[in-house]
C-alpha cells in the first residue's frame, strides 16, 4: 500500500478482524513511523471496543521502540468500565514486538460547573511560511499536511527560540476519525530546541505524550488548527515541551505535553 494516506491507513485498520493495516516510508521520520500516526492506529483500536458516541478526554502515550514500515497490529482492552469513564490501553506491535503502548480515557457528557477556555486571537495564515517552502531536512510524512510556519522558531533555524507557531491541516478530510485527525495533528510540531540548531540533523524522538481535550473531538470544526508551542527545558540530553491546539477560530481544543530526547547535539550557546 505505497504512500498510502492517512484514511486509507485507519479505514483499513478499523475494517480489519485481526486489527492490523500497512503504512510506507513516506510516513517515517528516522527509523519510526510518525509518531501521530503511531498514536492514532492505538486509538483506532481502543475505539472499536467502545460505542462511537463516548468521546475521548485524555490520550496518554509512551513510545516504546522504533515502529518501521510495514504491516502493524494494535491491540486494546478496557481496563476498567465506570458508569460515566472508560479506561482503555492500547497497544502497537510490529513483527510481534510491542512499539508503542497508550492508555485512553473515554468519558460521557455529565452536567457540572463551566468555566470555558478564553479563546484568542490566531496569527493570520498570510504571510507566514508553507511546510513545501521550508523543507531544510524535514521528515517527509509533513508532505500528507498542509502547513503554515507562523513564528522564527523553525527547525535548524539557528533562532534559538523558545517557541514555535504554525497553522496545519490533514489534506485528506476526516470526518469519520475526529479523534484520530486531532491526534496526529497535535503530534506534528518537532522539538522546539531544533530552532538553536543550524546544521541538520539532530537525531530527536519522544518518549511520552499526554494529550487532553478541552472539546470533544467532533465538536472541534473545521480542517485548520493553530498550534502553539513552548519549550520548558533541555538539559542532559532530554527537553520538555508543552503546547496548545485552537480552531481556526481561537477556541481551545487540546492541551498536549511531551518529553523528549535527543542526541549528539553540538555545543549551542545557552537558551535566553
Amino acid at each position: 500500500m505505497e504512500q498510502a494516506g492517512f484514511l486509507t491507513i485507519l479505514e483499513e485498520l478499523e475494517a480489519s478482524e485481526e486489527n492490523s493495516t500497512h503504512f510506507s516510508k513516506a510516513w517515517s521520520q528516522g527509523r519510526s513511523a510518525f509518531g501521530g500516526l503511531a498514536a492514532a492506529f492505538a486509538v483506532t483500536a481502543m475505539r472499536k471496543l467502545i460505542p462511537k458516541e463516548i468521546p475521548m478526554r485524555s490520550l496518554m502515550v509512551s513510545f516504546i521502540a522504533p515502529l518501521p514500515p510495514g504491516k502493524i497490529e494494535a491491540r486494546a482492552s478496557v481496563q476498567r468500565q465506570g458508569r460515566n469513564v472508560t479506561q482503555m490501553v492500547g497497544k502497537v506491535f510490529s513483527g510481534g514486538a510491542l512499539c508503542l503502548q497508550a492508555m485512553g480515557v473515554f468519558g460521557i457528557d455529565r452536567p457540572g460547573l463551566t468555566v470555558g477556555a478564553e479563546p484568542v486571537k490566531v496569527h493570520p495564515r498570510e504571510g507566514g511560511i508553507s511546510f513545501s517552502d521550508y523543507r531544510k531536512r524535514l521528515p517527509s510524512f509533513l508532505s500528507f499536511f498542509d502547513g503554515i510556519w507562523t513564528s522564527d522558531g523553525l527547525p535548524y533555524s539557528g533562532k534559538a527560540a523558545r517557541n514555535l507557531s504554525f497553522w496545519v491541516r490533514h489534506k485528506t478530510p476526516l470526518e469519520q476519525f475526529p479523534t484520530e485527525k486531532l491526534v496526529a495533528l497535535a503530534d506534528i510540531p518537532p522539538p522546539v530546541i531544533l530552532s538553536h540548531f543550524r546544521k541538520p540533523v539532530v537525531p530527536s524522538s519522544s518518549l511520552t505524550w499526554n494529550l487532553e481535550f478541552v472539546m470533544t473531538p467532533d465538536s472541534a470544526a473545521g480542517d485548520w488548527f493553530f498550534l502553539e508551542f513552548v519549550v520548558d527545558s533541555a538539559e542532559n540530553g532530554y527537553t520538555q515541551q508543552s503546547g496548545r491546539i485552537y480552531t481556526e477560530h481561537g477556541q481551545l481544543c487540546a492541551l498536549t505535553r511531551q518529553c523528549m530526547v535527543y542526541f549528539d547535539t553540538p555545543s549551542v550557546p545557552p537558551m535566553p
